[in-house]
């Protein structure tokens, strides 16, 4: 029987995507891992595996389709024997509803508590695989399935052709665990930027407002759209609050001049900014409470120091993570925050590479900005928005008149995570680590 191959849920907040590209034709053979079609999905463009081996009986979305909905059919499968005249037999992604979108939504601190609906309840014993049998499961369930200690063969998936997803396992997970259906991980609306964004008013009254003047109307890509949501949701959910501290950056420009010149041959080139996230890693081990983001009736409290930091791309922006911070030298750090930008900005992230930490930096000195208020991007306990480096006179530590050059850091605080001595030590931290920073290296 011709199996239906699905639109994947490349990412936890995936709900549709653009089939980009189809690295497959009709009557091609493919076997498990082969590359089948290249994805875009809101912030990157990722390539998508076959997980059944078959030929490809027929393409059913063309190249370029926008909006294709997660676990719409894109494809279908022949097995060996079957002729492509049964693809018409294949059963069709709209005449049942589709399983849920093959997104993982797991607590470090739980694995096992995973979102589900009751209708995800495995099937009854005679409908298991037999045993020896192959079972049919997609890379995610599997995944899952690992996690959670639960046993494929004595399940049966609710999937195209008895495929079992990723309800499946929510479902045996939480049989297991006792957990409710209903007791997913708390938060987990703040981490989906699919939503649509609120709207005060619709197009069309707003377009009354400005009838007769000219102006062209611009539809929202999927990232704009995500971007539109997220931070609406932040602005109406995370109480912010703001904490500013000026920090004299002539020390760490001198010492960053003297690195450079030692790294030259390396062609390793330092940055400020590379500083500040060195800067800012320190600081969150140094005040470890601070580390920790808003996870709905919890918080969690992180020991290793992940900094995302935001990279203006074509269309909007994306956070790249640089996971273990605190533990890396500013060599090391330069060199990675250079090569995921870059291929940020070619949408060739992985969503394991823009996707956590909990804290963010965001810089838009090179603009020639002097100060800003970011917005917290969820569920992250706070971002640092850095300013330009001006030079401008200042008293000295002797009491004197003289001229250094000071940057503004403004950093946002999720007042549910963080309280506001608590965000001024922190602040104050990675100031001092700025402006000693050859304590940085010790």
């Amino acid at each position: 029987m011709p199996i239906e191959i699905l639109m994947p849920a490349l990412s936890p907040t995936m709900e549709e995507g653009t089939l980009a590209k189809w690295l497959v034709k009709e009557g091609d053979t493919v076997a498990s891992g082969d590359l089948l079609a290249e994805i875009e999905t809101d912030k990157a463009t990722m390539e998508f595996e076959a997980v059944d081996e078959g030929i490809i009986g027929k393409l059913l979305v063309a190249e370029g389709t926008e909006n294709v909905a997660v676990n719409s059919a894109i494809a279908v499968l022949l097995e060996d024997g079957e002729a492509s005249s049964e693809v018409a037999a294949a059963p069709s992604a709209s005449a049942s509803p589709a399983p849920a979108p093959e997104s993982a939504i797991s607590s470090p601190a739980k694995p096992a508590t995973l979102a589900s609906s009751p209708a995800s309840a495995p099937r009854a014993a005679p409908e298991k695989a037999a045993e020896g049998a192959r079972v049919f499961a997609t890379p995610l369930a599997r995944k899952l399935a690992a996690q959670n200690d639960v046993d494929l063969s004595k399940l049966s998936g609710s999937g195209p052709r008895g495929r079992i997803v990723k309800a499946d396992i929510e479902a045996a997970a939480n049989a297991v665990s006792g957990e409710s259906p209903a007791a997913s991980l708390a938060g987990a609306a703040s981490t989906s930027g699919a939503a649509a964004a609120p709207q005060s008013a619709n197009f069309e009254t707003i377009a009354k407002l400005y009838a007769g003047r000219a102006y062209e109307e611009i539809s929202l890509d999927r990232m704009r759209k995500t971007i539109a949501a997220r931070l609406t949701e932040a602005k109406q959910t995370v109480p912010h609050f703001y904490l500013r501290r000026d920090v004299m950056l002539d020390n760490v420009l001198g010492f960053r001049g003297e690195m450079n010149a030692a790294l030259a041959e390396r062609d390793v080139k330092l940055s400020v900014n590379d500083f500040v996230i060195k800067a800012c890693a320190l600081a969150l081990t140094t005040v470890p409470t601070a580390n920790a983001i808003w996870a709905g009736d919890r918080i969690l409290q992180f020991t290793p120091a992940d900094i995302a930091v935001a990279v203006a791309i074509d269309g909007g922006l994306i956070t790249p993570v640089l996971k273990d911070a605190d533990q890396k030298s500013l060599s090391v750090l330069s060199t990675e925050m250079k090569d995921l930008a870059t291929r940020a900005k070619g949408r060739k992230l992985a969503p394991d590479e823009y996707q956590g930490g909990s804290f963010a930096i965001s810089n838009l000195g090179m603009f020639g900005i002097d100060n800003f208020d970011a917005v917290i991007n969820p569920p992250h306990g706070a971002i640092l928005a850095v300013g330009a480096g001006k030079k401008k006179p200042v008293v000295t530590a002797s009491g004197e008149l003289g001229i250094a050059t000071v940057m503004s850091l403004t950093l946002s605080v999720d007042h549910r995570v963080i309280d506001g001595a608590l965000g001024a030590e922190l602040l104050n931290v990675i100031v001092k680590n700025l402006e000693n920073p050859m304590a940085m290296l010790a």
